[in-house]
């Protein structure tokens, strides 16, 4: 399968997640990544190892990259990084801001060296801002932008149960690079990129702040429910099955209302009719579902909805996601055999791309020595 970045070079000074899911993509698009890793390696190599003894996070987002393990407090082994960087495309690192010119990689020294390359920097804050210096991770920015108080239950706050800050930036700072990469091809020059944490997830953010900002309210914590459509949420059948129920507009309350509750009298009643009517009377909403399903099994519940046209969901645990039919997998070599993980998202030619392996720590700094010598 012919990719489209192959031929590009990518040097990844990265580390944890967000670097690493921006420069994971960039491999599965074909680019050769080197990843420069400390002696004792990316500290997510270490976040686990319930993947034959490898880390899960750290197989997730390393395949296919080729693995140096340098001191860049060495001239020796800096000097080794800048003979990289005068033939890559990309360097994509995510130290913490003025980590790199001390360590002598100014990026417009380097670029002024390589007229294009793209240097990627992904950090916590803004590195402009006055919180350039703080330390960040995940859950820090999940509680510094206000998402983890609309997450959760009424009654406690909670965590997006994935890396969801640290992903959500490697994918922008993703299709960052590939913009820069059409850029230059028009121009024939590389260019500077800065995504940070906080940004990305402010961004993410937009809807409850336009309702704090113009509604003079945020969205309330509603555990599996909710903020603004009713219903929408975890609903028990009578044999103890949870389904989560959608209904998105009006008319599909009333086919709700009379194909699959029976409750034809509910359909055009002032109190549910609407749904900023339906939101101010959730309890009363919520109850009529609750009281029509009690009295179905789940496979009668299913039939109803589907005849009724109304959007449902199993609400599985992490099994039910392990033995869903929809669930698309792929095989990735480890140094400690082979892995099963669900393939990436997109297809290309009605297929997943194949995996590359995932690296030991340092497999390939003999040969890459030898590649680019020192100056």
């Amino acid at each position: 399968m012919e990719l489209p970045l192959e031929g590009l070079l990518v040097v990844a000074i990265e580390q944890a997640v967000a670097g690493p899911a921006c420069t994971c993509r960039l491999s599965d698009a074909g680019a050769r990544v080197i990843k420069v890793e400390r002696a004792e390696g990316d500290f997510a190599r270490g976040y686990d190892s319930v993947v034959d003894g490898e880390s899960a996070y750290f197989v997730w987002l390393n395949r296919g990259k080729e693995s140096v393990v340098l001191d860049l407090k060495q001239p020796g082994d800096r000097d080794l990084v800048l003979a990289m960087l005068e033939k890559a495309d990309i360097l994509v690192e995510n130290l913490k801001p003025g980590s790199l010119e001390r360590l002598g990689f100014d990026p417009a020294a380097l670029m002024a060296a390589n007229p294009r390359l793209i240097v990627a920097s992904i950090s916590g804050f803004a590195p402009d801002g006055p919180n350039r210096d703080r330390k960040s991770y995940d859950l820090l920015i999940q509680a510094e932008t206000g998402l983890a108080s609309i997450t959760g239950a009424p009654s406690e706050a909670g965590r997006v149960g994935v890396s969801i800050c640290d992903v959500s930036t490697g994918m922008t700072a993703y299709q960052a690079v590939l913009e820069a990469l059409l850029s230059r091809a028009n121009t024939g020059k590389g260019s500077r990129v800065e995504v940070s944490l906080f940004d990305t997830m402010a961004d993410w953010m937009t809807v409850p702040l336009l309702h704090h900002d113009y509604g003079g309210k945020a969205p309330e914590r509603v555990g599996m429910g909710h903020p603004s459509i009713v219903p929408y949420g975890v609903f028990t059948t009578g044999d103890g099955a949870a389904l989560l129920i959608a209904v998105q507009n009006d008319r599909e309350w009333r086919d709700l209302a009379r194909i699959a509750l029976d409750r034809a009298d509910l359909a055009e009643h002032p109190d549910f009719a609407t749904n900023p009517a339906r939101a101010a009377n959730r309890r009363q909403t919520d109850g009529a579902v609750n009281d029509a399903l009690a009295r179905m099994t789940r496979d009668e519940a299913v039939a109803a909805l589907e005849q009724a046209g109304i959007a449902w969901a199993n609400y599985n645990g992490v099994q039910g996601l392990s033995e869903h039919e929809e669930l698309h997998r792929m095989a990735v070599e480890t140094p400690h055999g082979t892995a099963s993980i669900p393939a990436p998202a997109a297809r290309h030619g009605s297929a997943h791309r194949p995996a590359r392996p995932i690296p030991g720590l340092g497999d390939h700094t003999d040969a890459i020595r030898r590649e680019f010598g020192t100056r």
